[in-house]
């Protein structure tokens, strides 16, 4: 269970994948975690008897957004960390207009990121001793783009962006870095084919797996140093 008297970690996006194996990464070790989820998953269950604090949080709706902030802010008067990861995958191919798949995607990967690193920057600072952390979950496309997916490719860069502007902002006393994964996790529905091209992408040939995530958030959140880097998670794919 989270120790009493330590500050949280706010992750967004909790309900599956990257975001559901750091939740469950800092609940073993005893650091409270606040969580936002738009879907309800079975999973969420087991983060709560855990001890989180889950929110449901639709990042498109900014009532939601804004009582979120609200909420926290009521609640806690200390973070040790922030993790934007909550994301979306819009193609251009989907059956929306480009206005809205644009508008969706820079709302979830940059327009909430923004404001909620704002709304909450002082409950990382309100411990001046004590070095806070700010990451962004960005993507490897952010800085090659995307043929089928440009309004998503252009809306990470823009937090890959923002990542660098948060840093020099919040200095000394809040580190901001970004991680950006290529491949790292395959897909329940991802055959055998897709699997097989995927990893000849990089230059080591496989899945990059929850464990280096979890690996390179913790040297982030221990590093007193690292600030306004992008962490490539990617096998040397930029090489290939």
């Amino acid at each position: 269970m989270p120790q009493q008297g330590s500050a949280p970690i706010l992750i967004t996006g909790v309900g599956k994948r990257l975001g559901l194996g750091l939740a469950k990464h800092f609940l073993s070790k005893g650091i409270p975690v606040i969580g936002t989820y738009r879907t309800e998953y079975s999973v969420l269950n087991d983060l709560r008897q855990s001890g989180a604090e889950l929110y449901c949080c639709d990042f498109y709706e900014q009532a939601s957004v804004n009582g979120f902030i609200d909420v926290v802010k009521a609640r806690h008067t200390h973070l040790r960390a922030i993790i934007h990861n909550a994301s979306d995958w819009l193609p251009e191919s989907v059956d929306l207009e480009p206005s809205e798949i644009m508008f969706k995607m820079m709302q979830v990967h940059v327009s909430v990121p923004y404001q909620i690193n704002l709304a909450l920057k002082s409950l990382l600072t309100s411990e001046s001793e004590q070095t806070t952390d700010i990451i962004h979950f960005t993507d490897y496309v952010a800085g090659k783009g995307s043929k089928k997916h440009i309004a998503y490719a252009a809306s990470k860069a823009a937090l890959s962006n923002m990542t660098l502007s948060f840093a020099a902002a919040l200095a000394p006393n809040v580190k901001v870095n970004a991680v950006a994964p290529a491949l790292v996790l395959f897909n329940d529905h991802d055959n055998d084919a897709y699997k097989e091209n995927a990893v000849k992408k990089a230059l080591i040939e496989k899945e990059g797996g929850m464990q280096e995530v979890l690996s390179t958030v913790d040297y982030l959140l221990s590093s007193s140093y690292v600030t306004g880097r992008t962490m490539h998670l990617d096998g040397g794919r930029h090489l290939k």
